[in-house]
């Protein structure tokens, strides 16, 4: 069992986020959890790279002194696994809004899908979706997409070092991506549904791997909780 000198000395946390929870929801409740375990007042939690709300998977969560490689471990290679739906796309490119617009699919086949995925491996060049935590002008990007007013994004470079389809159910794409820090995953649906002369948005997102760390090794929030000493 740690002690509150493992928590300040510094410990990376693997914990597997649920469904519609923020990052931040997860740290607090972690942070609060080691507090109220050890009676203090404040100890340094931080998260190494953020999962939408919709999505699911690794955050790797550092205490005390660790929370100085946070930036090292954002840094690092991420794996996602999920599913894309053809034929429709939606203006955050993910299930958060409802669809706006609807494409023809008859033309795409198996071979098709396979070969396209081609397009995106290696370094690209994409733009972040407009429902975003992204910064302009002092503004979260999704601030004026929910406020209806334009915006300029600008692109940036990401890498994909491995984008393959692994099952194909009607409509449904299940995935798997090997990608640089900064890659949106939604973007990549969204670019995806437009290479296939169709649309596309993402209906499923589960972060499985940064760096070396694994979801399989990490702890739904209730089991990391359950781990920690109780008070007398």
């Amino acid at each position: 069992m740690k002690t509150l000198d493992d928590f300040k000395n510094g410990q990376i946390l693997l914990i597997d986020k649920p469904l519609h929870w923020t990052s931040f929801q997860a740290v607090n409740k972690l942070r609060w959890a080691i507090k109220q375990a050890f009676s203090i007042k404040k100890i340094k939690v931080g998260h190494a790279g953020t999962l939408d709300p919709l999505a699911t998977g690794l955050l790797v969560i550092c205490t005390g002194k660790m929370t100085k490689q946070i930036n090292t471990f954002q840094g690092q290679e991420k794996e996602y696994t999920g599913t894309f739906v053809l034929g429709s796309t939606t203006p955050s490119f993910d299930l958060e809004t409802e669809i706006d617009a609807t494409f023809p699919t008859e033309h795409i086949s198996e071979y098709l899908i396979h070969e396209t995925t081609k397009q995106f491996i290696g370094k690209i060049e994409q733009f972040p979706p407009v429902f975003s935590a992204i910064k302009k002008d002092g503004k979260r990007l999704y601030e004026f997409a929910r406020a209806g007013e334009a915006v300029e994004i600008k692109s940036r470079q990401v890498e994909i070092t491995a984008f393959e389809i692994t099952e194909i159910k009607g409509s449904e794409l299940n995935f798997r991506v090997v990608c640089s820090k900064g890659t949106y995953i939604r973007s990549l649906a969204h670019d995806f549904g437009k290479a296939l002369n169709s649309g596309a948005h993402l209906s499923k997102l589960r972060r499985t791997r940064i760096g070396e760390f694994k979801v399989e090794n990490a702890l739904s929030p209730e089991d990391f909780i359950a781990s920690l000493p109780k008070k007398i």
